[in-house]
């Protein structure tokens, strides 16, 4: 039975119920719904016919009772897309949110007793608000807190709520502090996390300005490679001779080949090969003196 469709469930899928098992059912009620249809029932009319479906659920096997169990759940996705309303626009599409709760009430539907309870409701809600929660705990971050915030979060939430509703203004730092038996750095921390749920994107554009946030953040700048390359290079070139430096000119300012250089001093362009890799060697040891000096000073 897949999850993903079960909105799309076609009525084929159902069987037809006889009322003559269970007297509880109407004689002229459809059993076959589908999730748009079970969104118009009123409470009662769900509580009794996901009753009824349950217990010929308990007394049936193989498909029957499958069929029987994907009716109760489609019976009860509204249900499950109610509870999941609950946590809209806290940074979680909410079609994801609905198929989190969906597959909650399908693990409570598969594992429900109805000779313990006639409500599946009782049952099912808590364990769906408790998958929420969980899914937001686990994968509703796009940077996770530690552990203690992220349970004092939607806790701190839920007092917000209530205590604005109690006290007719937002509550104090100090009375949610008192109310959720913590301290208020703690509430203050809580509250800074709602901030890494979402992450902002570069193109986003400032409120003030309507400047792209990417256009603010700042760039390395290459002119400081090159301070740093002149700092390291110029000791140690002073250090070389007059000819070696000439050479080192001919061949990395004026961009001449070594054939050149070698017209240049006379000799064969293999010399010229081997004077700068000698050259470049004397570099690299001197260099490596100055930054070593310059890390101790």
């Amino acid at each position: 039975m897949s999850v993903l469709s079960i909105e799309e469930a076609p009525s084929t899928l159902a069987p037809a119920l006889d009322p003559a098992l269970d007297p509880a059912l109407d004689p002229a009620l459809d059993p076959v719904l589908t999730a748009a249809d079970a969104a118009k029932l009123s409470h009662d009319e769900r509580k009794r016919r996901t009753s009824a479906l349950l217990t010929l659920a308990h007394e049936a096997v193989g498909a029957e009772r499958d069929d029987l169990l994907e009716q109760v759940i489609v019976l009860n996705i509204p249900v499950a897309h109610t509870l999941a309303g609950r946590y809209r626009n806290r940074g979680q599409d909410q079609a994801e949110l609905e198929q989190v709760a969906c597959l909650a009430l399908t693990r409570v539907v598969q594992k429900f007793d109805p000779t313990k309870g006639e409500d599946l409701l009782v049952f099912a809600v808590p364990s769906i608000l408790g998958e929420l929660k969980r899914h937001f705990r686990d994968a509703g971050w796009s940077v996770r807190p530690p552990r203690r915030l992220q349970e004092l979060r939607p806790r701190l939430t839920e007092a917000e709520e209530l205590m604005s509703q109690v006290l007719g203004r937002p509550p104090t730092i100090a009375e949610l502090a008192d109310e959720l038996g913590c301290s208020e750095a703690e509430v203050e921390e809580a509250k800074a996390t709602g901030q890494l749920t979402r992450s902002s994107s570069l193109d986003e554009p400032l409120t003030e300005t309507g400047t792209p946030i990417g256009d603010l953040l700042s760039v390395v700048d290459g002119g400081f490679d090159h301070s740093e390359s002149v700092v390291l290079l110029g000791p140690a070139c002073r250090k070389l001779k007059k000819r070696d430096r000439w050479i080192l000119r001919m061949r990395f300012y004026e961009q001449m080949t070594q054939q050149e250089i070698a017209d240049q001093l006379g000799v064969t362009q293999v010399q010229v090969s081997r004077l700068l890799k000698r050259i470049l060697d004397d570099l690299r040891s001197a260099i490596g003196e100055v930054g070593a000096a310059t890390d101790a000073a």
